[in-house]
């Protein structure tokens, strides 16, 4: 009984003695920043210990630099993590710093706290203590304690742990983000919507209407920072503040992908009236592909956000991406041989949309552009799908470039042809290709080229102003038409193949070699004739083509 009785008695005085056993450290940034916060809890506060922490400094301002630490990570709701801070006195940051000693407490929210080696220990760094003023009047205004003094006893009373004055001035927060919200969506816009006019010179519904989703997210972002400057005056709890500030970061991360997002939708709508009004169609096909590209690289940038948000580093991300990018590449190289291939496309532009090509063995026009393969669609409707690797490596017949149509014939002549008839019949096809409406006069050829196994060969080499198609086989149609009216008014026969047996004698059989009548005056009057036939023919049908 006595022993228990002395028992009781020392409880008090063993719980003191390991209070006060509790020794600073400031061997590595786990000891150094466990000291500092520890030495701040109510139940063990001791200000001048947790003060060790600061290098250089009389105790009086150390102790107001340490507890100003603090109330900036709890104000920020920045709770720490101990299980990843560094044990190791030799600790060396090789990310942020060249291998230097030094550690960032919060990377990303809160990269102005710092501790580094000095003298063999750890103490927050000289950059940290010179602008920790700075930072707790930015965090916490001097309008706070101006507030809590106006503030009457009965606004400390609690509510769930919550005091009446601090659930007061969160109603009047959300009151004026409200307002400052609606009043400032509108002037965003209009600024926004100057800009554009300014810009483009003219106004555009569709830009519009993206331009009012663009001023909302930018409205809420301006929000999002007046109540992150404005809440941690409200003084509460690290839980409370902590939990709120993770739901305003990630607010404001998904406001910040919705603003780009809509933005991408912006310039690509400018660059599309932009591509509207150059000739080049390919342009048009690049419109959609880099949309989606920039959506793409937005949205996973977000999420790259996101994620480091809840403590995972988006280096380690990155670094896991590019391995598994180039697993992913290694095991799908004709893929990334197809989006070179669209590359190289996109840059040389070797085709247009609706250029008429010869790539290989496919002959058509190009429809589509895609990140893997190129529609072409052949002249029987059926659609071909290159591979662009393959089309960014082949020679590429571009007839669509081509300024005219060429079309070369050779036109065969009976051998027992008189000279006379063969240059009349060269002067004629001459005067029809001059006449005709959709060839070139200025660059053509008609002569007679030599001789072949069955006939005498007439080169008919022409140019059609139209690159269409069907054109250019109306106007062959029509070429033909005028040259077979040609040869009959004159008596020329065409050839074909044939053998011919010539018997100089044989009893009573007249010659069956046709007679050829070589007058002069004939010959000119039948040309024109044939001429005046030709260009009536060809008004006409220029006059119903037209109507």
């Amino acid at each position: 009984m006595r022993q228990l009785i002395w028992l009781l008695l020392l409880i008090p005085f063993i719980s003191s003695a390991q209070k006060d056993s509790t020794r600073v450290d400031v061997r590595n940034p786990h000891a150094t920043i466990y000291t500092h916060l520890f030495f701040l809890q109510s139940d063990s506060y001791a200000p001048k210990k947790a003060a060790q922490t600061m290098y250089g400094l009389p105790e009086k301002k150390a102790v107001s630099k340490a507890i100003k630490i603090k109330k900036v990570l709890d104000g920020k709701g920045l709770f720490v993590d101990f299980e990843k801070i560094p044990k190791n006195n030799d600790f060396k940051d090789t990310i942020h710093y060249a291998a230097k000693s030094k550690y960032i407490l919060f990377p990303l929210r809160m990269p102005e706290i710092s501790l580094e080696k000095i003298e063999g220990n750890w103490y927050y760094s000289e950059e940290t203590v010179a602008k920790i003023d700075e930072i707790y009047n930015a965090v916490f205004p001097w309008y706070v304690q101006k507030i809590q003094d106006i503030v009457p006893e009965i606004g400390h009373k609690q509510f769930f742990n919550i005091e009446y004055w601090q659930l007061f001035m969160v109603f009047a927060l959300l009151l004026l983000a409200v307002i400052v919200f609606y009043l400032l969506k509108k002037l965003v816009f209009l600024i926004l919507h100057e800009i554009q006019v300014l810009t483009t010179k003219r106004t555009d519904i569709a830009l519009d209407n993206y331009l009012k989703k663009l001023a909302r997210p930018i409205t809420l972002l301006v929000v999002i920072n007046l109540i992150n400057k404005v809440f941690p005056s409200l003084q509460f709890s690290l839980e409370t503040n902590s939990w709120f500030f993770l739901c305003i970061d990630i607010a404001e991360v998904v406001f910040w992908t919705y603003v780009f997002l809509n933005l991408v939708h912006v310039i690509m709508r400018v660059y599309t009236v932009f591509t509207e009004k150059t000739h080049n169609k390919l342009d048009d096909q690049l419109s959609p592909i880099l949309h989606n590209l920039f959506i793409g690289i937005v949205i996973f940038i977000g999420v790259l956000r996101l994620i480091a948000l809840f403590g995972v580093d988006p280096k380690t991300i990155l670094a896991g991406a590019t391995i598994g990018g180039l697993a992913v590449a290694l095991a799908s190289q004709d893929t990334v041989k197809n989006l070179i291939g669209t590359i190289m496309i996109f840059v040389d532009k070797p085709f247009h949309i609706e250029d008429w090509i010869e790539a290989g063995e496919v002959v058509g026009t190009v429809e589509k552009v895609g990140f893997r393969s190129t529609s072409v669609r052949a002249a029987d409707t059926s659609v071909y799908q290159i591979p662009n690797s393959k089309l960014s490596e082949i020679v590429i017949n571009n007839k669509g470039l081509r300024l005219f149509r060429r079309y070369n014939t050779n036109l065969g002549l009976r051998y027992d042809t008189p000279p006379e008839l063969i240059e009349a019949f060269v002067k004629g096809v001459r005067e029809i290709v001059i006449a005709h409406p959709e060839t070139r006069s200025d660059s053509y050829n008609v002569e007679f080229t030599g001789f072949g196994d069955s006939a005498l060969l007439i080169m008919v080499n022409v140019y059609f102003k139209s690159l269409a198609w069907g054109v250019e086989q109306s106007s062959k149609h029509r070429l033909h038409m005028a040259i077979v009216k040609l040869a009959a008014a004159l008596g020329v026969d065409f050839a074909f193949p044939s053998t011919t047996v010539t018997i100089e004698n044989f009893p009573d059989k007249t010659s069956l070699s046709p007679k050829y009548n070589t007058e002069k005056d004939r010959i000119d009057a039948v040309i024109s004739s044939i001429l005046e036939d030709f260009k009536k023919d060809s008004s006409h049908e220029d006059v119903s083509r037209e109507s």
